[in-house]
């Protein structure tokens, strides 16, 4: 492989696994597209090797996330469980309906999504001190120097939820991310602290299922994954960081920018301009 390309694969999956730690978006909206027009590679190949990026970039955050109390793991494998069921149900329902349709619906969502999270401030519902409920939890905020305590609310409406994002992510091939982060945030009162690497967690469960089935059909270019792996484990990690010392005011307003990128990309790619 030569030097260049190799240098493009590293910086592609560090910036995305910057972003991905960052918002919980795993980067496949990145890895995708510039696999295909910076690359050359074909979709069924980008794919597969924007699943092994998503994973290496999850094992990354994850590793720092969990460690720090900020991943919610309770709370991510009860929503992993519906979304795995949304995104079979997806993969169903796409045969059915037009691919611009599915893209331009996932654009409102999240262009909603973006719009409350700018316009309704965080609400965290902080548990009652002799609450023993399977849903108080407690993470360090290290920008505030503060512990910040919360219960998650409307549990089994998110759960709910988290099937139509899993039938979104399945039929559009964009990240469950988009939707399940903004979902905890405001309908589940998470702190975005917290939901953000929740999300991150979820997506390298959802992405090593889907990069199994491409690996036994010999669709993963080994030398691209190799070099986005990289990239993305080591992006990952400096995000991390970032994210932790960021304030939740400023994380959320750029979180609402990238879902408003991501919108306007995904609408470009419904109207065949990209």
């Amino acid at each position: 492989m030569e030097a260049l390309i190799l240098a493009g694969l590293l910086l592609t999956g560090s910036t995305a696994g910057i972003l991905g730690a960052l918002f919980g978006l795993g980067g496949g909206f990145i890895f995708v597209p510039v696999l295909m027009l910076a690359f050359g590679l074909a979709p069924a190949e980008a794919v597969a090797v924007s699943l092994i990026g998503i994973i290496a970039g999850s094992v990354g955050a994850s590793t720092v996330f969990v460690d720090k109390g900020l991943s919610n793991i309770r709370l991510g494998l009860l929503m992993e469980i519906t979304t795995a069921a949304g995104a079979i149900i997806g993969a169903i329902v796409a045969g059915l309906l037009d691919e611009w349709l599915l893209m331009c619906i996932f654009s409102a969502i999240v262009l909603y999504s973006a719009a409350r999270m700018i316009m309704n401030p965080e609400r965290v519902i902080p548990p009652s001190e002799d609450s023993e409920s399977r849903f108080a939890f407690e993470y360090r905020d290290e920008a505030n120097d503060e512990n910040v305590r919360y219960e998650v609310d409307n549990v089994k409406g998110g759960m709910a939820l988290c099937t139509v994002a899993g039938m979104i992510s399945s039929m559009t091939g964009v990240g469950g991310g988009a939707v399940k982060v903004p979902l905890m945030n405001i309908y589940m009162h998470v702190p975005i602290k917290a939901a953000s690497p929740t999300s991150s967690y979820m997506i390298g469960i959802t992405a090593f299922s889907g990069a199994i089935t491409y690996l036994l059909s010999g669709q993963v270019l080994l030398e691209y994954a190799a070099g986005i792996a990289i990239g993305a484990f080591a992006g990952s990690i400096a995000g991390t960081s970032l994210a932790r010392k960021l304030q939740t005011k400023h994380l959320r307003k750029y979180f609402s920018v990238l879902l408003i990128a991501v919108a306007i990309l995904v609408l470009l790619q419904a109207g065949g301009i990209l």
